[in-house]
C-alpha cells in the first residue's frame, strides 16, 4: 500500500490541527464504510470503501471491494511493481519513478475459500492466469459471492516464481481488526526494471526487470 495519505495533506497546511481538520473534511467526502468494516483499520477496510469504474481481476467495474493480499512478501513487491511498471509503459512521456515509500503489512484471514491453483480447478489455469484479460476471473468471483465464497486463492502473474496471492471477497474473513509487523519499502521504477528496498538496517532489497513482470520481452521504440 503507497503510504503517501498523511504526507499528501501535510503538504497543504502550515499545523497539525489544520491538517486534522483537513483530513475529517476528506472522510466526510468519503463513501460510507461498508458494514463489517467499521472497527477495522484503514489498511484492511480501505479495498472495501470504494467502487471504482476500472475493474480488476475479481472485481469487475463498480462491483463491490475486493482486498488483495499475497502469501510471501517477494510476490506482494511483484505484483505492485508490475503497475508502477504499467504506469510509465502507458505514459510515455513520464520520467522515471523516484523512490516512493510504501506499507507492507501482514494480515490473518480464514474462511470458506475456492484455491484454482488446486485440481480440479487447476485444470482451467490459462483462464486464471490471462495477463490482461479479467472476463474469466471477474465470472469466477461473481459465482462465488453467490455461493458465499470468501476467499479466492489464485497464482500470481507478475511474481517471476508464480506463488500464490488472494482475493478476500469479505471484511469478514479478518481474524485480527489490524495489520501485523508494518514496514516501509521504497519501490524506484524505470521502464526496464524495478527496484524495491525496504528502509531497514539489513537492507533487504528485490529488483524485478520488466521481461519478469510482463512475462514476455519488452519491445524497444
Amino acid at each position: 500500500m503507497e503510504a503517501q495519505h498523511t504526507a499528501s495533506t501535510m503538504r497543504l497546511v502550515d499545523s497539525l490541527d489544520e491538517q486534522s481538520l483537513l483530513e475529517s473534511v476528506l472522510e466526510e467526502s468519503k463513501p460510507k464504510l461498508p458494514a463489517g468494516t467499521e472497527k477495522l483499520h484503514y489498511l484492511l477496510a480501505t479495498p472495501f470503501r470504494y467502487r471504482p469504474r476500472s475493474g480488476s481481476r475479481f472485481r469487475a467495474s463498480f462491483d463491490a471491494g475486493v482486498w488483495y493480499g499475497a502469501e510471501v512478501l517477494r510476490t506482494a513487491l511483484a505484483e505492485k511493481s508490475y503497475w508502477r511498471l504499467r504506469f510509465l509503459l502507458d505514459s510515455p512521456g513520464t520520467p522515471d519513478l523516484r523512490p516512493v515509500p510504501h506499507t507492507a503489512f501482514t494480515a490473518i484471514a480464514a474462511g470458506t475459500a475456492l484455491d484454482l491453483m488446486a485440481s480440479p480447478l487447476n485444470r482451467d489455469r490459462a483462464k486464471w492466469t490471462h495477463r490482461t484479460s479479467y472476463e474469466a476471473t471477474q465470472a469466477l468471483a461473481a459465482t462465488a459471492r453467490e455461493a458465499q465464497i470468501q476467499i479466492i486463492r489464485y497464482e500470481s502473474v507478475r511474481d517471476p516464481e508464480h506463488a500464490a496471492c488472494a482475493a478476500l471477497l469479505t471484511p469478514a474473513v479478518f481474524q485480527r481488526s489490524r495489520p501485523k509487523r508494518l514496514e516501509t519499502w521504497f519501490i524506484a521504477a524505470s521502464r526496464t526494471h524495478v527496484r524495491c528496498a525496504r528502509d531497514a538496517r539489513d537492507g533487504a532489497t528485490w529488483q524485478f526487470t520488466a521481461e519478469q513482470l510482463l512475462g514476455e520481452p519488452l519491445t524497444k521504440g
